[in-house]
């Protein structure tokens, strides 16, 4: 199995709120099933319920959405974390938060850290599910 196809998958999953898009990951042959609440599905095989599947995880089963953003800016915004948590109280957060970071100069490092921990939390989240890999 290929990281990169994992992490397409994450991708896929993480980017609607959860539970509105799912992929499952056949372990024997490493064949991604997509699920979207959306719409348009892949057709699931009869033997589903088989152990041999297991689910990727949304960002958030991860700690990869508010967490990561309260973790950053604890290390590189601390004067700036009661503003931020503000941010993170109302919808199109993340725009803002963005917006923040732009006007800080700090954008360019926060992606290059969001990319980081979530290449890591998702190896770790392989590993934790036998889930073999090839980068």
């Amino acid at each position: 199995m290929n990281f990169d196809d994992i992490q397409n998958a994450f991708q896929f999953v993480s980017m609607a709120p959860r539970y509105t898009n799912n992929a499952i990951l056949r372990l024997d042959n490493g064949r991604i099933y997509y699920l979207s609440g959306l719409g348009d599905s892949d057709q699931l095989p009869d033997d589903i319920d088989d152990h041999k599947f297991v689910e990727i995880p949304h960002k958030n089963d991860l700690d990869l959405g508010k967490q990561l953003v309260f973790h950053f800016a604890s290390a590189r915004l601390p004067d700036d974390l009661p503003q931020i948590k503000k941010i993170f109280s109302r919808k199109g957060a993340y725009t803002r938060y963005k917006c923040l970071l732009v006007k800080k100069g700090l954008l360019d490092e926060w992606s290059r850290f969001e990319e980081q921990q979530t290449k890591s939390a998702l190896k770790k989240w392989c590993v934790e599910n036998e889930v073999t890999f090839t980068s």
